[in-house]
């Protein structure tokens, strides 16, 4: 055979030419068709996440509102969007009870926890003003997590004091930008067939006790702006029914820079702590159909009052997927999603005077 003679007749080589590129093209349509089907694998869409996520927090000075009022002048938050801050050693302190554990507090040049991991709201434009809270973040990971990456930066998270393993969770949720809050289990109507767990306040306990459970709710986690009543699915009646029970809670709250959201509609404002109250439950029951219709009533409470919180009190599937649809079209229905932050008062004790 003479050099570069293919062994081949020339009345072969061509059809044979053409075989060959015609199974690679099948072999490669076949391919494409099969990752579209499957979809890509776990590393490319963890990849993307990440894409999405903010990179970092870029402290940007934002205009006061009455959020920035109740947190103290002088600080800065967030960018809308922005990734919330690490958890801060300066706004740390040793639990007392629980060596081990941490719990938040004002920083020595008064810097608040509450302002120092808001989300960033951006200047109020005069648009009426919607903020949603999300419950029960951390016991179903799967579901939690599909809260974090489905819904937009600016809606709240609140996190159960019983979830395990959370490191993961907190971080995307802070990388994603949504802000985070502690929920309090507390005495709820109908106890004890509805039983908030072992750590939950309750209108029997000694005070001493509450006060032991309280620290330990409050080191559960740690760079979080606010707490809330809404634990779990459940909002606590019973022992917030007491003022004087609430109170304490209260004080402890204040006492460590953060806020607190009274998770029963149609409640006044905190008395004793910087906060709000939550105007309607969006997930009772958690149907798609009556979560649409409580969005929109929703929508218009703000419309009527120009800001207006939600609560969802787990993250579930048809809730999630309800509040990322609902999100996207607020613009266009003239209304601003904030966190709640953007909405949280001096404490209504002080504001009277």
């Amino acid at each position: 055979m003479r050099p570069g003679d293919s062994g081949l007749k020339p009345s072969l080589a061509g059809p044979v030419l053409a075989g060959f590129w015609i199974v690679l093209l099948l072999c490669a349509a076949a391919g494409a068709i099969t990752l579209q089907t499957l979809g890509p694998p776990a590393a490319v869409k963890s990849a993307g996440r990440a894409a999405a996520s903010p990179a970092a927090a870029t402290p940007t000075t934002s205009p006061t509102g009455a959020g920035d009022q109740a947190a103290g002048a002088g600080q800065q938050a967030a960018a809308p969007g922005a990734a919330i801050a690490a958890p801060d050693p300066a706004l740390l302190e040793a639990s007392h009870d629980y060596p081990d554990a941490q719990l938040p507090r004002i920083g020595a040049d008064g810097r608040t926890p509450m302002r120092a991991y808001a989300a960033g709201a951006g200047p109020h434009d005069g648009r009426p003003r919607v903020a949603v809270i999300i419950g029960g973040i951390g016991l179903a990971e799967t579901d939690s997590d599909e809260a974090i990456w489905q819904t937009p930066a600016a809606v709240d998270l609140a996190v159960s004091p019983y979830a395990a393993h959370l490191e993961g969770l907190l971080a995307a949720a802070r990388a994603r930008g949504h802000e985070l809050l502690i929920a309090i289990p507390m005495e709820p109507q109908g106890y004890p067939l509805n039983d908030e767990g072992p750590q939950a306040l309750l209108t029997g306990s000694p005070p001493a006790e509450n006060a032991r459970r309280l620290e330990w709710v409050l080191s559960r986690i740690t760079g979080y702006a606010g707490a809330t009543g809404a634990s779990d699915g459940l909002r606590g009646e019973r022992y917030a029914a007491d003022p004087d029970l609430l109170g304490g809670v209260e004080d402890e709250l204040s006492a460590r820079g953060l806020f607190y959201v009274d998770p029963r509609p149609g409640q006044a404002p905190p008395a004793r702590v910087a906060g709000l109250s939550v105007d309607l439950v969006l997930d009772e029951p958690a149907v798609r159909t009556e979560i649409d219709a409580r969005l929109a009533k929703l929508e218009q409470m703000a419309r009527d009052r120009g800001a207006a919180l939600g609560l969802a009190g787990l993250p579930r599937p048809v809730t999630v997927d309800r509040l990322a649809a609902w999100t996207g079209q607020l613009a266009s229905h003239g209304l601003a999603l904030v966190p709640v932050s953007a909405l949280v008062k001096p404490p209504a004790a002080t504001a009277a005077k």
